[in-house]
């Protein structure tokens, strides 16, 4: 990265290190003199640099971001206007209602009534981020075969955490029938952590054109689940993997288990193993919820797919 863009990226750090720090102090957010020296420039060199990367001078990529704070603040929170604009640093109503409706399109008061958009079009697209932080946006581009990918990797991994917290209950807790009104099959915590194995090994059968044994999840043992998913959740990764990078997902495989035998697509069958599997895990942390084992909250894949890989 050049120079210039390394110091906007210490600009953005710094200020968002306020923004969660300083709460309504906004001379500490300010970004002066003591701003560019603490990153080793003239504050002339500095204003410079922020402007050619991020189309803004610092002090109106600041405003930007407090007065996007303050949308976000007007629809979460009952604060009074006058205190939203104080902490967006401004002096007074008149000053903030000003700024906010030459940002928004309506004044403050009206913007809360009826809230659109928070974030405010700028060159850099680097905005407010709830609750007190900036999102620069992403450098490298994530494919939507990569975002497939990432998904089954999630899928795994939860699958084998899911395993894991299953120790911690009783033979009666993992046993215990999970009501679904709408479901008329029985399930458990043993059942489904099954079939979510079963599936990924059902597949793998399927696409090898060789027989699954479906008795293996019949009140199938937490040792018998870890010793499959050893197995079969790195064949059916490989086989994503193999599919995604050679751009193979429309083509198509014969399932001889099916009776009569069926043509899927690889796409197709990726997305019936997420969906249905997001289903199941879904109950299973749930109900690991009322046995007091919550560590994995809802098994939500969206923080996995933000990692880099």
């Amino acid at each position: 990265m050049s120079v210039a863009t390394d110091t906007f990226a210490g600009f953005v750090d710094h200020l968002t290190e306020a923004l969660a720090s300083t709460g309504s102090d906004d001379a500490a957010i300010a970004p002066g003199p003591e701003w560019a020296a603490r990153l080793g420039f003239s504050r002339f060199h500095f204003d410079r640099m922020i402007r050619s990367v991020a189309g803004e001078p610092p002090t109106a990529f600041r405003r930007r971001i407090l007065l996007e704070r303050a949308a976000y603040r007007m629809i979460t929170t009952t604060a009074p206007l006058i205190d939203i604009a104080v902490e967006a640093g401004y002096g007074s109503h008149e000053a903030f209602t000003r700024a906010f409706a030459k940002a928004y399109g309506v004044p403050p008061a009206s913007w809360r009534r009826k809230p659109g958009h928070i974030q405010i079009e700028a060159p850099s697209d680097v905005h407010f981020h709830p609750p007190g932080s900036l999102r620069l946006p992403a450098r490298d581009e994530v494919t939507a075969m990569e975002l497939m990918t990432k998904m089954v990797e999630h899928h795994i991994w939860l699958t084998g955490e899911m395993i894991r917290l299953a120790e911690r209950l009783s033979e009666e807790q993992l046993d215990e029938p999970i009501e679904v009104s709408v479901d008329d099959d029985r399930q458990t915590i043993r059942s489904l952590l099954s079939r979510l194995v079963g599936q990924m090994g059902m597949w793998n059968a399927a696409m090898a054109s060789r027989d699954y044994d479906w008795s293996v999840e019949e009140h199938e043992s937490l040792s018998s689940l870890r010793q499959r998913l050893a197995a079969e959740g790195p064949t059916y990764l490989a086989h994503v993997r193999d599919v995604v990078d050679s751009a193979r997902l429309d083509d198509t495989f014969v399932d001889a288990l099916c009776e009569p035998a069926e043509v899927f697509t690889y796409g197709g069958m990726i997305a019936h193993v997420l969906t249905f599997a997001a289903h199941r895990r879904t109950l299973v942390v749930l109900a690991f919820g009322k046995h007091g084992v919550d560590e994995l909250g809802w098994g939500d894949p969206m923080l996995w797919v933000a990692e880099p890989a």
